[in-house]
Order: C-alpha cells, then sequence, then structure tokens
C-alpha cells in the first residue's frame, strides 16, 4: 500500500512590519520571499545595483540574466515577425494593396483612447502612403461600441472599399457582413476576447482568438495596428512603393500614440508592451508631435511625462471627447499638424474633462448610496449592480471603477434611458473574470448585448431583467470574488526613513519603470514616523508630512481618501507615530523637485521597536 502523502508546509514570511490589519484592513507582506529575497542579493553584486533597485526587479520576477534587457527595453529585440499573428499576412497585403491602386480607405474606430490612438496611427500611415481616409468614431450614447449597420451603409455611400475597423469589430457579425454585401472589403484589427461565431471577413487580426499562437493576446489595438504597419511597410517594400519622393514611414517615429494607448488601456507593461512605452514616453519628452504637446500643455504637465501622466491626465482628456462631447476630437487632435488648431482642440478637450469630473461626481455619490443599501451592515454581497436614471452613459465605466475601488469587488453601473433600455459598464478586481461572465449572461439572453475582457466589460440590458442579471452575476462570480477578498494583502517591496528619500532615491526606483498593470508601482514603507500634518485639499484628497526620528521631513498625499477608511485614520492619528506605505512621484513646481510619497495605507506599529527589514 503506497502511504499517503504530506504536504510540506510552505512557511509564509511574517507580517511587514508586524502589519496584520492595516487602516484599509489589509495584511502586510514583504513582496520577496526567502527565495526572492536570494535573487535581489545575486542580481544586486552581479549587476552593480542599489538593493533596493534588485529588490524591487526581484519583486517583479526578472530573472538574474534577464536584468539588463529589463531595464532597457528594446523593440528591434522584442519585435515578433507579424506574420506570427493569424491572417496578418492576408490584412497586410490587403491594406498594401489599397495604397498600390489609391483606394478609399474607411477607419472605423471605437471611442476610448485606445480607439483614437489606433484610428490615428492608421490614418497617418495611410496619408503617408498618399491615401485621404475615412475616419468614422461612433458617438458613445446614439451608436454604442462598434460598427453599426447605418454607419457601415454611410462609409460605402462615401465611396470606400476597403472597412478596416481598429479596437473593435470581432464580435459585430451583422454590420461587417453589411459590409462585404455593400462590396466592401473588411479587415478586422482588434483584441478583445472572440465569441463563438467570427464575423465573416477578408482578414480577423486578433491575437485572442482561439486559433491565434502568437501569444501577442496582451497588447493593445494600438501596439497590434503597430505590428500590421510594420507588416505592411515590408510588403510595400517588396512591391517597390517606396521612393526616394514617397520614402518609407518612420512607425518607431510614432511611438507616442503606441503609448499612450497601451497605458489607457490598461494593458499590461510586460513584453513588447514595456518597450513600446519606454520608448514611447522618450519620445513624448521630445515634444516634437503638435497633438501630443498641445494636450501636455493644457495638462498644465510640467517634466518629462511618466507612464501614469498618461493614465490620469492625458488619456481622460482624450476620452472626454469620446464620453460627452464629439467622439473624435481626440483623433483630431492626434492628426492636427498646425499649433494653434491643436491648442484649440485640446482646449476644449479640457474643457469637456471638467465637465466630465462633475458628471461624474453625481453619478458617482448616488451610486455610491445604492451599493451600500445593497451591501448591509454586514458588507453582504459578491457584486455591487447599480442602476439609475438620468445618469450620463460616458461615465458609467468611470462610476463602475469608484465602486470596485471603494468597495474591493467588482462593480456595475448601469443608465437606464427613457425607453427603458440600460447601458453600462462593469470593473472587476484580481482573480475575477467579469468578460467571461457578461458572455454567459448574454448566451442566457439576460443581456441584449455585452462582453469585454476579464477586468472590464459592457452591457446592454432591458430595466426588467436587471434583478435577474444582478443575481446570475452573484451567483456566478461569488466563488472567485470571496477567494480574491480573501487574499486581501498589501505588497512591500522594502521600507526607508524620511532621510533616505530623496529625488536620487526615486530616480534609482525609477529605473525598474515603466509602471503600470502587471509592473507595479514601487510600494515603499515608512516605519515609524510621526504624523505632523494632515489637511484637506482639492477634491477629497489630504496633504500630508510624516517625520522621522532623526527629524527628517517627507511630504505626502493621500488621493480620494477623504470620508474612506484611509482618510479617517489618518485625520484620527494626528500626532501619532505611524508605519505609512505608499509609492514615490517627483513633484515638480516652479523649476524645483522634491518628492511626495503617494500614501496607499497606514498601520498602527505595535509596542516595541520597528525594525527596517
Amino acid at each position: 500500500m503506497t502511504p499517503p502523502v504530506t504536504a510540506i508546509p510552505v512557511e509564509l514570511p511574517p507580517a511587514f512590519l508586524g502589519v496584520a490589519h492595516s487602516a484599509t484592513g489589509k495584511l502586510w507582506r514583504d513582496r520577496l520571499d526567502t527565495r526572492g529575497a536570494a535573487r535581489a542579493l545575486a542580481i544586486s553584486q552581479r549587476y552593480q545595483l542599489p538593493e533596493m533597485l534588485a529588490r524591487v526587479l526581484a519583486g517583479r520576477d526578472v530573472g538574474i540574466d534577464e536584468v539588463e534587457d529589463f531595464l532597457d527595453p528594446t523593440i528591434r529585440k522584442l519585435m515578433p515577425d507579424p506574420y506570427t499573428v493569424t491572417q496578418m499576412e492576408t490584412a497586410a497585403k490587403r491594406i498594401a494593396d489599397a495604397a498600390t491602386r489609391n483606394e478609399k480607405v474607411a477607419i472605423f474606430g471605437d471611442y476610448d483612447v485606445d480607439g483614437a490612438t489606433s484610428a490615428a496611427l492608421l490614418a497617418w500611415h495611410l496619408r503617408h502612403c498618399g491615401l485621404d481616409p475615412l475616419i468614422h468614431i461612433p458617438d458613445r450614447i446614439f451608436e454604442g461600441y462598434g460598427p453599426n449597420v447605418e454607419a457601415v451603409r454611410g462609409l460605402a455611400a462615401k465611396g470606400a472599399t476597403l472597412l478596416v475597423t481598429v479596437d473593435c469589430g470581432t464580435t459585430s457579425l451583422e454590420p461587417l457582413a453589411e459590409a462585404r454585401k455593400l462590396g466592401m472589403s473588411v479587415v478586422v484589427i482588434d483584441h478583445h476576447q472572440t465569441g463563438d461565431e467570427l464575423p465573416e471577413v477578408d482578414a480577423l487580426v486578433n491575437p485572442n482568438r482561439a486559433d491565434d499562437l502568437s501569444g501577442l493576446g496582451y497588447l493593445a489595438a494600438v501596439g497590434l495596428v503597430l505590428i500590421t504597419l510594420v507588416a505592411v511597410n515590408r510588403e510595400l517594400r517588396a512591391r517597390g512603393f517606396w521612393t526616394s519622393e514617397r520614402p518609407e514611414p518612420d512607425l518607431l517615429g510614432m511611438l507616442h500614440h503606441v503609448a499612450l494607448g497601451t497605458v489607457a488601456d490598461v494593458a499590461p507593461l510586460t513584453g513588447l508592451n514595456r518597450a513600446f512605452v519606454a520608448k514611447g514616453l522618450i519620445a513624448m519628452r521630445r515634444r516634437d508631435h503638435v497633438g501630443h504637446t498641445a494636450l501636455m500643455d493644457v495638462s498644465r504637465l510640467n517634466g518629462p511625462p511618466e507612464a501614469w501622466h498618461l493614465g490620469f491626465m492625458l488619456g481622460p482628456r482624450i476620452n472626454a471627447g469620446g464620453r460627452i462631447g464629439r467622439a473624435d476630437l481626440g483623433v483630431r487632435l492626434l492628426l492636427e499638424g498646425d499649433i494653434s488648431e491643436a491648442a484649440r482642440i485640446a482646449a476644449e478637450l479640457d474643457r469637456l474633462n471638467g465637465e466630465r469630473r462633475l458628471i461624474e461626481q453625481a453619478a458617482e455619490a448616488q451610486a455610491e448610496a445604492e451599493a451600500l443599501a445593497s451591501l448591509g451592515l454586514e458588507d453582504k454581497g459578491a457584486v455591487i449592480v447599480t442602476a439609475a436614471e438620468g445618469w450620463h452613459p460616458g461615465v458609467v465605466g468611470l462610476v463602475a471603477s469608484r465602486l470596485k475601488e471603494k468597495f474591493s469587488r467588482p462593480a456595475f453601473a448601469i443608465a437606464l434611458e427613457p425607453g427603458g433600455i440600460g447601458t453600462g459598464s462593469g470593473r472587476s478586481i484580481s482573480g475575477v473574470d467579469l468578460g467571461k461572465a457578461i458572455r454567459q449572461a448574454v448566451k442566457e439572453k439576460l443581456l441584449m448585448k455585452g462582453g469585454g475582457h476579464a477586468m472590464a466589460a459592457g452591457v446592454t440590458l432591458r430595466k426588467e431583467r436587471l434583478a435577474e442579471f444582478r443575481a446570475f452575476m452573484e451567483s456566478a462570480l461569488a466563488a472567485d470574488v470571496a477567494a480574491s477578498r480573501h487574499e486581501n494583502e498589501l505588497f512591500i517591496d522594502g521600507a526607508v526613513s524620511a532621510r533616505g528619500v530623496t529625488t536620487e532615491f526615486a530616480a534609482t526606483l525609477n529605473r525598474a519603470g515603466p509602471f503600470g498593470a502587471a509592473n507595479p508601482e514601487p510600494v515603499i514603507a515608512l516605519p515609524a514616523h510621526q504624523l505632523v500634518y494632515a489637511d484637506e485639499v482639492g477634491q477629497a484628497h489630504l496633504r500630508l508630512r510624516f517625520k522621522s526620528g532623526d527629524g527628517a521631513i517627507v511630504n505626502g498625499i493621500a488621493f480620494r481618501s477623504i470620508g474612506q477608511k484611509l482618510g479617517n485614520a489618518l485625520l484620527q492619528n494626528r500626532g501619532q507615530p505611524l508605519h505609512v506605505a505608499g509609492s514615490l512621484a517627483v513633484d515638480r513646481w516652479q523649476g524645483s523637485e522634491r518628492v511626495q510619497m503617494r500614501v496607499v495605507d497606514i498601520a498602527v506599529p505595535d509596542p516595541g521597536p520597528a525594525l527596517i527589514r
């Protein structure tokens, strides 16, 4: 008889700084276990890197032999052969045909940042080829997501013989069938998850289709457009299309677009995406692109742009056009060559973004109250589904995102129209696949329309099916949500005192950037630092100052913390020593630089000495 196998217990590292339950209810963990700490030491010794940078690299699973490539990712080294993507060769040849025949090409994009940058990049290339493409970005409210029959007919009426959809089209069976019926060729360049049935088109370039083995499913649509254009360039080169009068366009000179779309779409900053964003940020720092420069100026971005600027400052302004204004404003800005006209469009996007904030805040307050009522005092429920009449459909995704952050569970915000139809968005938490559940809800006829990714989804449903949809999502996701919320941990990369928080230290950590999805910003802890100042600033933020035992001061800010667990704990502990966790950013003002900690959590120290481990 075979004796039973006894599992070897895995010893978890003790709570970092002894914090088992922080102000936000988290257990603090050292990001590195014993093996990770050994790898960090080996990285530091082999490459002569500062210890904290080595810890950050090891904490992101960078192998000892991968360090140099990680710190300096190059597109040429990481760029695959485009033809590894299913149907890429067919797509490239059809677009090349359009260039050589001087065809009328129609570009159909999505109304978000990834869609705008994808459409702008493709249009720029086609213009370089001597074409004058039509560009259609659908109205979020009146047309909704993706191609629609009426818009397709309109493009055909304008003489389009080739329709290229970017960041949409994978699930648009009927509209693309109509395009084919009207005599148009159709190429889809998309990255969204596929349904059971694919549209009948000339080429469907989507690394997330079941028969694609390229491994590029993590790319944003704009990155996929760039790879497609690499293939088109190669095809046109083989045909002798490029001449001294019409030189081959420099695709790497357009990485501004790829970086912005990739970060704004929250694509994982690994592999090729990481190189796209790293090199795109360098391009943006040159300020040689009219549209991007206008966008940076109107966003009051002083200093070199970083990845978080793209996600939180530039992206929302491009998005504002699609949310509550003219959907094509973002594309127009990115294609504009006149400085004064670009400044005018950027100013309009900035105005719309301010308007969007006010609309969002009103809807958010209402949705939050509804969520609190549904969860009850016992905080029961795996999924939040809020809905109301009068909400602007353009901000429901942002409201869902705020609810997800506040309540740590998947959340939906649905705008109900007078006709009884609701359109909404959902946002998920790590480990819970929202897109899969939504596709099942569509199959079961609970939704009129729906789709998306693991972390985000869009839905259209009838008001009377709302309760059934809520019950279905609760049942479908309860187990995954429970498992994900059970692992309520904050991983800390290391600890430092206020004296060590310098611009040089921040620059050292930034060598591991750009930071974003799948490459999180380092979280640094300040052990037992006195909170000497805490006061409200801006919209629900707290400005902070912490002092170490030797009298050194570090400035901090806790975004959107007023009225939340973190903000309440900070205000209740003025003057007290606290363990503080957050990420570091360089704050630039009137030519001077100082480091600021973006505080994400705090804890009251246990009595006794706190060790920097």
